[in-house]
């Protein structure tokens, strides 16, 4: 069953105006003449104007759903793959950037590069980021430059097409610097008889420019279309319409990359976060904050009952995927993306089940270690409570929503069970070193399993696996709610030095703002003896980030901005070695081990270039001001 949650506003829109096949940087910026369509009847009205960029949002690629289970999670040091080497995360792990090209792999290197993208596409795999973001800047950049052909139009529908223009434009923009930094900014569209000569910028100056589109949105969007009389004729269906938290939210997440450690060094040499573009960041993220502070907007952190509704609905229809809590996220182009093998099939050993996978991404151990104690301290810390012995006992309650370990029950059904199963007992995880559920290649290699985007029975046993349609919807969001949060804190922190800091109006102070999060999952607000300095809180944000963001794709460019992803511990990957002296069944998290210890499996060795993805060898070689990153 396809499901489509972008809908069209207008029918018979020119949706198709620019549907065209993707090859390169340089085939994009040589395009022929869009359409014979007579361009003063393809902007006179709302109705048209709108479904030509309508095209826009098919221009996103949905990164969770680019290839199998958590490919999208590129081999930081949060999980791990053995089972398939063409996989993204396996080649980061080797040091392979280049792998993110489709000249490297064709289609099978993700969400990143494809070599069949088509804009207008339902098939998700013919979406990728590379292409898109070209192709959809020159959409934008062409609607822009038609805008006064819009005659037939109130002030709300203009200010409503320009701000899904100025906001786009600005976004793919910045999903692109993020990876590859400082690139040329385009605002015009260029001419097919004119020689190429934008140059690149540095990183900040582009985060500049990227940040006045994000501030025109802002300023032309409404808080939600529903409140409007254009957003009137699909009322309900608007919520992944671009709006005015969307547009602020990036502004935010725009100033506070660009004062980051790696942004910051790359353009004045300075390896410590830029408090200008911090004060900005807050500014835009307290501005954002109020709106949903004081009840004026259609978002709000979910409560932690129901926690997984943020990821995945199970044996209802879910219109809205992410709850209250999705501000920003992709269309569902096809079933597969809402089905349990997209991000399902990972949890129960395939080895002894009656369906395989062949392909799990394990939790690694030292990232399963940032998930604390209940008590708010991290498991390092003596006054924790951390008991090797019972090292599932009292811990961050998002530690048993999103891992499995040893000893949980994880298949309901066993009358499918043959004797060996019955014997191995199965429906426990047997996670222990040597237990049944610890295969290299096809199971666990750390001692853990995920099940934070599908509910345990999504196995080969019990009902989950097969029940497509309306039973199982996944999503994971670009932006959630408690991720501005943490950004929100992360800026206001750094631009005053202190986390008593609050952004322009905002009561919240930095600490306030990563203890709300903290307390919706019922976990202990920030020791004083973190909360006392900048350092000791910046050391306790990045494991809150660490725990509430897991496994989402925030990982691999939170190391790179923080300057840590070529830093010890950040370079290695463990697995939990123990024995399991005791299972508990009744209640598993006081089940007792013995030789509880990790082991290294993986050791990066990267170097300063791999800070920033290499670019395309055909496109550097367009014109010279369009120059390869350093290293590559």
């Amino acid at each position: 069953m396809k499901r489509k949650y972008i809908r069209t506003l207008f029918y018979g829109g020119l949706l198709s105006l620019c549907c065209l096949g993707l090859a390169s940087c340089e085939d994009y910026l040589d395009k022929a003449p869009e359409s014979s369509v007579n361009p003063d009847d393809a902007f006179k009205n709302f109705r048209n104007f709108q479904g030509f960029t309508e095209e826009l949002y098919y221009c996103i690629p949905d990164f969770a759903h680019g290839y199998w289970n958590n490919s999208f999670n590129w081999g930081e040091d949060e999980i791990i793959s053995f089972s398939i080497d063409y996989h993204m995360g396996y080649k980061i792990d080797m040091g392979d950037f280049w792998g993110w090209q489709s000249e490297h792999d064709g289609w099978q290197c993700g969400w990143m590069d494809r070599s069949n993208t088509v804009a207008n596409s339902t098939d998700r795999f013919q979406k990728s980021l590379w292409k898109l973001a070209w192709y959809g800047i020159r959409k934008c950049n062409l609607g822009l430059e038609n805008i006064d052909k819009l005659v037939e139009a109130t002030d709300e529908q203009r200010n409503m097409i320009l701000g899904q223009l100025y906001f786009f434009r600005g976004w793919f923009h910045f999903e692109l610097m993020q990876y590859f930094g400082g690139l040329p900014y385009i605002d015009s569209v260029p001419s097919s008889t004119e020689p190429l000569r934008n140059p690149r910028l540095s990183y900040q100056e582009c985060a500049d420019r990227a940040a006045e589109d994000f501030r025109m949105a802002a300023d032309l969007l409404p808080i939600d279309w529903d409140d409007t009389a254009t957003g009137a004729p699909t009322f309900g269906n608007n919520q992944q319409r671009i709006n005015k938290v969307m547009a602020l939210g990036y502004l935010g997440k725009n100033y506070l990359w660009a004062g980051s450690p790696l942004m910051n060094y790359a353009t004045n040499g300075s390896r410590t976060y830029n408090a200008d573009y911090c004060k900005k960041a807050a500014d835009a993220f307290a501005e954002l904050l109020n709106l949903v502070e004081s009840g004026q907007t259609q978002y709000a952190l979910v409560d932690f009952e129901h926690y997984s509704d943020i990821f995945y609905s199970f044996k209802q229809n879910s219109k809205n995927p992410g709850s209250t809590e999705a501000i920003f996220q992709t269309p569902m182009y096809d079933w597969w993306m809402g089905s349990g093998w997209c991000l399902g099939p990972q949890f129960v050993p395939s080895t002894m089940a009656n369906e395989t996978n062949g392909v799990v991404f394990s939790p690694t151990a030292n990232y399963v270690n940032y998930y604390g104690m209940a008590n708010g301290l991290p498991l390092t810390d003596s006054d924790s409570g951390f008991d090797k012995e019972y090292p599932w006992r009292d811990r961050d309650p998002r530690f048993y929503n999103d891992i499995t370990y040893d000893g949980l029950q994880v298949i309901q059904n066993t009358a499918k069970f043959n004797e060996e199963q019955r014997n191995k007992q199965i429906q426990y995880a047997n996670l222990y070193t040597g237990g049944c559920y610890r295969d290299v290649k096809n199971e666990s290699r750390t001692g853990y399993l995920l099940h934070k985007f599908a509910p345990l029975l999504v196995n080969g046993f019990d009902e989950g696996l097969r029940d497509y349609g309306d039973a199982l919807t996944i999503q994971v969001s670009w932006m959630r709610l408690a991720d501005i949060y943490l950004m929100y804190a992360e800026a206001a922190a750094n631009a005053y030095g202190t986390p008593a800091a609050t952004g322009n109006g905002c009561s919240l102070t930095a600490l306030d703002a990563v203890n709300k999060i903290r307390e919706r999952a019922g976990v202990g607000a920030v020791a004083d003896k973190y909360s006392g300095s900048l350092d000791g809180f910046m050391s306790e944000l990045r494991r809150e980030r660490a725990v509430e963001l897991a496994y989402e794709g925030h990982r691999f460019n939170d190391l790179r901005r923080w300057l840590l992803l070529t830093e010890y511990p950040y370079t290695i990957k463990t697995s939990q070695e123990f024995d399991r002296v005791e299972l508990n069944e009744d209640d598993p998290t006081q089940s007792r081990v013995a030789n509880f210890r990790e082991e290294v499996i993986l050791t990066r060795n990267y170097g300063e270039k791999h800070y920033w993805m290499p670019l395309k060898v055909a496109d550097v070689n367009i014109y010279p001001e369009f120059y390869q990153n350093p290293g590559w």
